[in-house]
Formats: C-alpha cells, structure tokens, sequence
C-alpha cells in the first residue's frame, strides 16, 4: 500500500496527496470539524484507504464522516468515492447535478474510461467503479450551502473544464476548494513560492468562456486562498487568475491555429519549456516534459475535441 502523505495547512484543514500515478500530482482534501469529517475530492479507489488512515491518525471516527464532495465526476476526483460511501455509513455524496447519475450508476462512467485508456490500464490506475446510494446522493445547484457542523460549505457552479463542476467556498478558512477550475500548479515547478499555474482542459468539456467566467465567479467569492487538486493551496489569487484567464484565451488560441493534433501538442509543450524556464526553475527541458507529459496529452485532446464542436 503506498505511504500517508498528509499536510495541515491551518484553518482544520488537510491536504492529502492521493498517490494517483505519481506523488505531487493530485490530492484530496480533510475538513475537520468537532471530531467529525468531510472529505474533499477523494482520489480513486486506491487512495481510500489512505483517507482511511488518515481519519485513524487524527482520531476521527469513520462514522463521523459526514460528507463526500467530489468537485467534478473526472476519476482522479471521484473514483473513489463509491469506495468511500461504503466505508462511511453516516456519510452523505454531495455532487453536481450533471454528475449524480454517474455516481448512483458509474456503467456509462467505467465503460468510456475504459475504452479511452484500455481495460488494463483502467484496472491498474482506477479497480472497479463502486454505484452509490440514489437516497445518499445530494444534488448541489449554483448557490447550494450545507451546515457542516456549524461550518457553512457554499456551492458555486463553475464549468469550463467540466459541465458537471462546482467549487466549495468554505467561509471558517476564507478559502475556496476548486478541483481543476482555478488550474494546476505543481510543486516541482513553483520557483520562490510563486506557482506555475495553468488551465487543464479535459478531454471533453473544454469551453474557454465557460472557465473564464467562472474564474472570474471564484475571484468574486473573495476568499484569500484556493485549495487546488493539483496541487495544494495557493494563496494571492489574483496574479494567478490573471495568469490563468491569459492562459485559457492562450490555448484556445493555439488551437485554433494548429492544422492538426501533434503540432498542437508540439506547441503546448513548447510553451510550457519557455515559460517554465523563465520563471528560473532549475529543472531541465526533459524534466519539465517528465512533469507535465499527463497534461499535456490531456489538454491537446481536450482542445482538438473543442475545435472539432466548434468548427
């Protein structure tokens, strides 16, 4: 089983590092609240046992798991979450209403994986999807709030790298839980404390005016700190949303631009080296492409699909 790695970073909040292909790549996030416990994303099904031990370390009760809230329903958020509700009696699933029907029956969710990545593949990152409760499934709209143990948790519909996406706005901690809407920022690219951020377009859903939207819905929301999947918190949000609009007008740009799939990948990742190494990282081209090589083949399908709907 792979090893705890866990971070309190104030405010009753954990961040936890899911193990999902590598580690720093994507993470899960624990709200304390008088000894009981709301996970945030929860990784797939291979990083439920790490939430488990976690919940032991700090002495929290499984049956004091009040609630799990995927942000999105991609598997890197919420493949675990089948998993989750069933070690957790008490808990409740709050999802978006675009994605609550993957979630009470993940067939459709598991076959489609399944075909893009291969049956073994899909087994060996993912096991099997586990359907959840229709009673135990909560529906969050735009504006949807939930009492955590006296802690309000707002819900904020923001689409642009899903339909079925909404971030959490957590008032006790003045932060903001965004999934993938307020980008990625890795650790082994953050120079000096000042992340490397970008937008991850999915291969699906990708819609720049959507996300920018949306980013400016999280800035409006005025919290101090967003807590990232990928990956940690990141605080001074400002920069980092203009950085990310730029970003997501950027892409669209290049896609459009592109005559075909591999000169738009052989540009992302070009960018990518130029802007990295100007930020002073020390890493090298090679390494720069060992870190982002996921994302970069997910953000060229996300953008070829979207050129392709909107042709």
């Amino acid at each position: 089983m792979a090893q705890l790695i866990f971070e309190d970073i104030g405010h009753g909040v954990s961040c936890i590092d899911s193990q999902y292909i590598r580690s720093g790549l994507a993470s899960c996030y624990l709200i304390e609240q008088n000894d009981h416990a709301a996970f945030i994303d929860v990784g797939t099904n291979y990083t439920v046992p790490l939430l488990l031990e976690l919940l032991e370390e700090k002495n929290i009760s499984i049956e004091n798991v009040d609630y799990v809230i995927p942000t999105h329903v991609h598997l890197d958020h919420a493949g675990g979450a089948g998993s989750m509700m069933q070690h957790a009696p008490n808990a409740q699933l709050i999802i978006h209403p675009r994605g609550a029907r993957h979630m009470i029956n993940p067939s459709r969710l598991q076959a489609g994986a399944s075909a893009v990545y291969g049956e073994d593949e899909f087994k060996k990152h993912y096991g099997d999807l586990i359907a959840i409760d229709e009673q135990r499934v909560t529906q969050a709209d735009d504006g949807f709030s939930i009492n955590f143990q006296g802690r309000e948790l707002k819900f904020i519909d923001t689409p642009g790298h899903a339909k079925h996406h909404f971030c959490i706005i957590d008032e006790d901690s003045n932060g903001i839980f965004t999934g993938d809407t307020f980008g990625v920022a890795y650790p082994e690219l953050t120079v000096n404390e000042q992340p490397f951020i970008f937008p991850p377009s999915s291969p699906v859903d990708f819609n720049p005016q959507d996300w920018l939207n949306s980013i400016d819905k999280i800035m409006a929301a005025g919290c101090n700190r967003a807590y990232l999947t990928h990956f940690n918190k990141v605080d001074n949000l400002q920069p980092l949303a203009k950085t990310l609009r730029e970003r997501v007008i950027l892409f669209a740009k290049f896609a459009v631009q592109s005559p075909n799939a591999q000169e738009l990948k052989s540009q992302i990742q070009r960018y990518f080296i130029e802007e990295v190494l100007k930020t002073g990282c020390q890493l090298s081209a090679e390494e720069i492409t060992d870190v982002l090589s996921l994302d970069i083949d997910l953000i060229t399908q996300g953008l070829m699909v979207w050129v392709e709907k909107t042709a």
